[in-house]
């Protein structure tokens, strides 16, 4: 099973990359982990809804025709730590690659958003695209270590 996480844009700041690169070089250590950048759809005049609209278009084609889709959303069901856990753990049960859409400056189109099997909300307030990257791998992290029972997540 692949876990790939389908982003809008470039990660832009070098601290940033540097921290998705040490979170996915732990991540790949134990789980394949594709990590896939679309063309954000246009210029800062681009519409909303014509630019979230081009951009699921591209995140579906990066997808493929046989991945399980997930999208990030703050309107998604709030879980903790475990939970995800438990929702990785039933995605590595099930065999089936799993590609998780990050959104660009305008969010998911609600389109793609009700093809997708689920939604993930890392937080109910906005987070700007790149910081979202780097919690959602800290979080897939955090998930791997829970389920092999190792002493990285300290929550209750």
């Amino acid at each position: 099973m692949v876990v790939s996480i389908i982003a809008v844009g470039k990660l832009k700041q070098a601290g940033i990359r540097e921290t998705c690169d040490a979170y996915s070089k732990r991540i790949r250590a134990r789980q394949r982990l594709e990590i896939v950048e679309v063309r954000a759809a246009g210029r800062p005049e681009t519409d909303a809804n014509v630019a979230r609209v081009r951009e699921a278009d591209s995140l579906r084609r990066a997808a493929g025709r046989t991945a399980r889709i997930f999208c990030l959303t703050r309107g998604g069901p709030a879980r903790t730590s475990k939970d995800f856990a438990d929702l990785l753990r039933r995605w590595r049960e099930d065999s089936r690659d799993v590609a998780i859409m990050i959104g660009g400056a305008f969010g998911i189109d609600g389109s793609l958003l009700d093809e997708a099997e689920g939604t993930i909300s890392l937080s109910p307030m906005t987070l700007p695209h790149e910081l979202a990257r780097v919690v959602l791998l800290e979080q897939l992290y955090r998930a791997d270590t829970i389920l092999h029972a190792e002493p990285y997540h300290k929550g209750s």
